[in-house]
């Protein structure tokens, strides 16, 4: 009996230490994740009293990394990331070389040979999906420029790492050093790549189609356990299926399974239906993932550790900062894309397992690898708390970060053919994003003049190209509603919910015109109370808007004399 309680002894020890070390962990305002890599050190061999069992632990990370990227897959947006791609795609790109060949070059002075070095610079690319989109998420930058930017960078580097983790298992011989003549490395790797191809092909022809009727089918069933039973049942099914077909990692089948559910118009119910079950199992997996950790490294080697941390916080922010500058963003979208970037996380510790598991790379690295990570997972709440005070100390200190800021830029201003019309009584529209685009259209179907004043650059690009007055930089900064020419707009429309920036914005232009009409948007319940007791202009909150307008039109439907719903000033 006590042998067939080593499952429930395992989940029960990781869940609890997990919920306690978590507690703390966010109390002291550090995200939960270290919480649950600490309870994962606690429970394993490598620290004194109870000793979950490993194996068991090692199956429940399994379900939990076919789950995380189910999620992940399930969360991508190919829109998301071609509305950034100029940025994004050779920035992730660059990045991940730079922190590759500095971890390679780190490891090779250890004396490490070439495939663990390899491995261990792979692993500290690569940011953490759950980190990145909860610090967006809770300083509301999820939907601004800056989080797109951030976002899209995220997931270049997440198609990157699926790659790599395909390819690592044929190169693993020749990084080993072996000599298979049996079978050739370019064999090996066409083989594998025509698996995956067709996996692929499979997953994209036949799967799109199926998997969403098959949802729709279990949906029109009304069971709600039936519904995220299908969602997990797909999820794991196509995952393992995929490894034993096709001899594709659990990661990659589960990732497209995640795509192909995205295609189905019940993808958000199954994302909410399938969130419990796959935060529980990320938990084991994180909690798994700290039980490989070897505390002793912090005192054994220290210096390799902060050079690892050093790397992760450092070496890849600046890198990110840098291309971000080069691509004419502003210094602020620049610490926000570093700040985001420099940490590491899940997609590092299956890459380490990997190649600890190919023979690739020593346990010494897993505990390096573990220790950056958590150090960085740390650290990242003082890296955004220190972007407004760094940006401002910079600024004030650095001829050559006000040039850059102010430098010229074809698109930072209005050509001079612009016409008339929109110089004078017009809505300058902030923000070219789902809301906004709605707006834009609807000015222009009532003849309405409006100015765009947008962060994306490309977007910016794109609206010139079909002669739509748009101005590109932060509508913060005075010099661009100057160029939108604010001082003489009738109105104010602020299409982006940026609680950060929004009060400044408001009050810059006020400054500049005093009698513009303002309105705003927000997604915050909270934020709109206090917009609105600053009297900051029409504030409409997304919610109450939408409640208003189906209460209208039932009101409507039973009495068509019924006065409208009445709009908060």
């Amino acid at each position: 009996m006590e042998h067939g309680l080593t499952l429930i002894t395992t989940i029960a020890a990781g869940f609890g230490l997990a919920l306690l070390f978590g507690f703390f962990a966010e109390k002291i305002k550090v995200p939960a994740l270290v919480g649950y890599l600490l309870a994962g050190i606690a429970i394993g061999p490598s620290t004194p009293g109870f000793v979950a069992d490993t194996q068991i632990a090692s199956e429940l990370a399994e379900i939990g990394v076919m789950l995380l990227m189910f999620g992940v897959g399930l969360h991508f947006s190919l829109a998301d990331l071609l509305a950034v791609k100029r940025v994004a795609l050779p920035g992730a790109i660059f990045q991940m070389t730079v922190a590759t060949i500095l971890g390679f070059f780190l490891a090779s002075s250890w004396g490490w040979d070439m495939s663990a070095g390899l491995v261990l610079g792979l692993s500290l690319s690569c940011a953490s999906t759950v980190v990145l989109l909860k610090a967006l998420e809770s300083r509301g930058l999820l939907e601004t420029m800056n989080g797109r930017i951030a976002v899209g960078w995220l997931i270049v580097e997440d198609l990157v790492t699926v790659l790599i983790l395909v390819l690592l298992p044929s190169f693993a011989s020749l990084l080993n050093g072996a000599d298979d003549a049996a079978t050739p490395l370019w064999q090996t790797v066409s083989y594998t790549l025509i698996q995956v191809s067709i996996f692929i092909a499979l997953m994209l022809i036949v799967g799109r189609r199926l998997l969403p009727w098959l949802l729709w089918q279990v949906a029109q069933t009304g069971s709600r356990e039936l519904f995220t039973l299908a969602v997990v049942a797909f999820a794991i099914s196509i995952a393992y299926g995929a490894a034993v077909l096709f001899g594709v990692s659990f990661a990659l089948g589960a990732f497209f399974a995640g795509m192909v559910m995205r295609e189905s118009k019940f993808s958000q119910r199954a994302a909410e239906e399938s969130l419990p079950l796959r935060d529980a199992f990320a938990v084991l997996f994180f909690v798994s993932v700290g039980m490989l950790f070897e505390p002793q490294v912090l005192i054994d080697e220290p210096l390799h550790v902060l050079s690892v941390v050093a790397i992760i916080i450092v070496g890849k922010s600046i890198a990110a900062l840098l291309l971000v500058l080069v691509f004419r963003y502003p210094l602020n979208t620049a610490l926000v894309v570093a700040a985001s970037l420099g940490q590491i996380g899940e997609f590092s510790f299956i890459l380490a397992g990997l190649g600890l598991s190919l023979g690739l790379m020593p346990a010494e690295g897993m505990s390096l690898v573990l220790a950056g990570a958590l150090i960085s997972i740390a650290f990242n709440p003082i890296a955004f708390a220190v972007i407004a005070p760094v940006s401002r100390w910079v600024l004030r200190h650095s001829a050559l970060a006000r040039r850059l800021e102010t430098r010229d830029d074809p698109y930072a201003e209005l050509p001079m053919s612009t016409e008339r019309k929109y110089l004078k009584g017009q809505v300058v529209l902030v923000g070219y994003g789902q809301v906004g685009k709605r707006i834009a259209k609807a000015l222009s179907g009532q003849d309405i003049p409006y100015i765009i004043v947008e962060q994306n650059r490309e977007q910016v690009e794109d609206l010139r190209n079909q002669n739509v007055p748009a101005v590109y930089g932060d509508a913060v900064e005075p010099s661009v509603l100057i160029q939108a020419h604010i001082a003489d707009a009738s109105m104010l429309v602020v299409a982006v919910p940026d609680p950060i920036n929004i009060r400044q914005m408001v009050e810059t232009a006020r400054t500049l015109n005093p009698d513009i009409e303002v309105v705003l948007r927000t997604n915050s319940e909270d934020e709109f109370a206090l917009l609105r007791e600053d009297n900051l202009g029409t504030v409409l909150y997304g919610k109450e808007e939408l409640a208003k307008s189906m209460m209208q039109h039932v009101l409507q439907r039973f009495d068509p004399q019924a006065p409208k719903a009445p709009r908060n000033a």
